[in-house]
């Protein structure tokens, strides 16, 4: 998902609206392999980014200009790399042609590799330390600048979320479009961000529009996650997650290292803006978590669209498959070498 909101907010900064094509299951499965995410899931998603204008279902998997033409788009957009179809053939060669072809720059991604990796191995490499202890390697120049490309606006042009770092006191590292007021708060280990998370931060946000507020989410580091979770989790790192969170449009600004036990005092450190409300989606919570919240503005989300689905789910879902994306990945590796022969005859026309 980082990826493709990557790739989503470099095409919205070239145009007006951004259109995004999202294939089908069956498209996806024959030419590169089974999904991990089904497609109404994944249009969930698509329609979630703030960079999108309309997410497209069923989007053939070779693009096809009269398909294009139906939307009104005149061009397409897609990563520095070369995407074949299952005959190993260019996906966007007749575009190409056509000069109806933008490429922007491919941005860092976890792929389903490595996150079934991650999940098998039981590494805690890809963990960042407790932010208490150090944020040196998390608040690199190259993670600062994420952290501001993915907290810009609808447009992708202009700033707009705010992020936050909770290191004793509370640090602004990226500054918001506006001064954030009333707050509706919403924490969690955000883990794999998905549609659950997805609709529950949509059910927050219309919540937090009737109240004139807007919505921070705190989002636990590495270590505080692993402490309740246990084995390697988080699967997805800190900054992994934040980015995620972040490129949503329901979300108005992140606390990096949000407590998991939210207290008054943690909450005066937010100045002069007012936590009106506290919300915690339908999964369990340990006894005692929201105590100290005021049980006025503490409130629990209830069932909702994708309440079956979480971290666990989505884990059990890829190894469930584990042999399908082994063979998907094998495949991976024989159409990699012609995208790679392709990409450099390309590199030796321009």
């Amino acid at each position: 998902m980082i990826g493709h909101a990557g790739a989503m907010l470099q095409a919205r900064q070239l145009g007006k609206e951004l259109y995004v094509g999202v294939h089908s299951d069956e498209e996806i499965l024959a030419n590169k392999g089974p999904t991990v995410i089904k497609l109404d899931e994944r249009i969930t998603a698509v329609e979630a980014c703030k960079w999108t204008t309309k997410a497209i279902a069923n989007a053939p998997y070779v693009t096809d200009p009269k398909f294009m033409d139906e939307y009104g788009c005149p061009y397409v957009v897609h990563g520095d790399d070369i995407t074949t179809d299952a005959n190993g053939e260019d996906c966007y060669q007749v575009v190409k042609d056509m000069g109806r072809f933008v490429v922007v720059k491919r941005t860092p991604n976890i792929s389903t590799t490595d996150l079934v990796g991650r999940m098998l191995l039981m590494s805690k490499d890809h963990h960042y330390p407790a932010i208490l202890r150090t944020t040196e390697s998390l608040l690199t120049k190259d993670n600062l600048d994420r952290f501001k490309r993915y907290a810009t606006d609808e447009t992708g042009l202009n700033p707009g979320s705010g992020v936050y770092l909770n290191r004793g006191e509370l640090e602004e590292i990226v500054s918001p479009k506006a001064e954030i007021g009333d707050i509706v708060y919403i924490d969690g280990g955000f883990d794999l961000f998905h549609p659950g998370h997805i609709e529950i931060l949509k059910i927050v946000q219309q919540e937090a529009t009737k109240l004139g507020a807007k919505v921070v989410v705190g989002i636990h580091d590495d270590a505080e996650v692993n402490q309740y979770k246990g084995l390697n989790y988080p699967i997805m790192n800190l900054l992994e997650r934040s980015l995620c969170v972040l490129q949503c449009r329901y979300v108005d600004g992140i606390i990096l290292g949000a407590p998991y036990v939210p207290t008054p005092e943690f909450f005066s450190k937010l100045g002069k803006s007012k936590v009106v409300k506290v919300y915690h989606g339908p999964t369990e919570i340990d006894k005692g978590v929201y105590d100290k919240i005021d049980l006025s503005v503490y409130e629990t989300i209830g069932k909702h669209k994708y309440d079956d689905m979480n971290t666990e789910f989505i884990v059990n879902r890829v190894l469930a498959n584990k042999q399908a994306y082994e063979e998907r990945q094998k495949r991976k590796g024989w159409k990699a070498e012609i995208e790679k022969k392709l990409q450099q005859s390309e590199q030796s026309q321009q």
